[in-house]
Order: structure tokens, then C-alpha cells, then sequence
């Protein structure tokens, strides 16, 4: 009986470290297309498919587009922020190439809370 609950403690804490990593900052900088980084900088194609760790990542198969908004800069270069159809996410820069620049001039702004945001069912994790 108590390897159950030796079992329930485990998952326990997986479940609270896997949350941990759900909202963690990735960096404290991003370039944008504009200063609210509502503006498509580019068009992606990607050359690999990609499965990110968490919710707040990109998932996408090759050859699929994806319209970038954002690239994480200074603490994290790799990653960019996009979206596919209704998905929304951050993925990384070497699993794209560019198909089109819309915007050549970068601003860089500070990150915010909710560019970290993590949707589980239906509550909403912050760091």
C-alpha cells in the first residue's frame, strides 16, 4: 500500500516541476516589427518538423508557413514567435528558412508576463 502512495508523490512532483517549466522566462528582451509587436516581420517555411516542450511553443511539420512577430533577443537568440493558422507559439530559428521579410527595421522592447504565458485546460500559469 504505501508504493501507491509513494507513486502519487512522484507524480506529484513531476506534475509541479513540469508546471515550473511551463512558465519560465525565456528572456527579458524581443525585436519586433513594432513597438507592440502586432506586426508580421516575416513569412517562414519550415524545414523540419518540430514538437516543443510545453504549450507555449510552435508545432509545426515541414513545409509548413508560419508568420513570425517576434524573435527573442540578447538571453535568447534561438527562439522566434509565430503563428500557424490559429497556433501561436515559440519555436526555433534554425527549424525555419525565410521565404519573405516584411519588416527589415527591428525594434527591441522589453518581454512582458504574458509573452510567457501557458494554457493548462483552463487556467492560465504565470511565473
Amino acid at each position: 500500500m504505501s508504493w501507491i502512495s509513494d507513486q502519487r508523490i512522484l507524480l506529484i512532483v513531476i506534475s509541479f516541476s513540469t508546471s515550473l517549466q511551463c512558465t519560465k522566462v525565456l528572456s527579458e528582451w524581443k525585436k519586433c516589427g513594432d513597438r507592440e509587436c502586432e506586426t508580421a516581420m516575416s513569412r517562414v517555411q519550415a524545414t523540419t518538423d518540430y514538437l516543443g516542450p510545453d504549450c507555449r511553443y510552435l508545432n509545426f511539420k515541414t513545409g509548413e508557413e508560419i508568420m513570425v512577430y517576434s524573435k527573442l533577443s540578447r538571453k535568447n537568440e534561438n527562439l522566434w514567435t509565430g503563428s500557424k493558422g490559429k497556433d501561436f507559439g515559440y519555436f526555433p530559428k534554425d527549424a525555419v528558412k525565410v521565404e519573405e521579410v516584411f519588416i527589415a527595421e527591428e525594434v527591441e522592447v522589453l518581454t512582458r508576463e504574458t509573452d510567457f504565458l501557458c494554457l493548462h485546460g483552463e487556467k492560465y500559469a504565470f511565473e
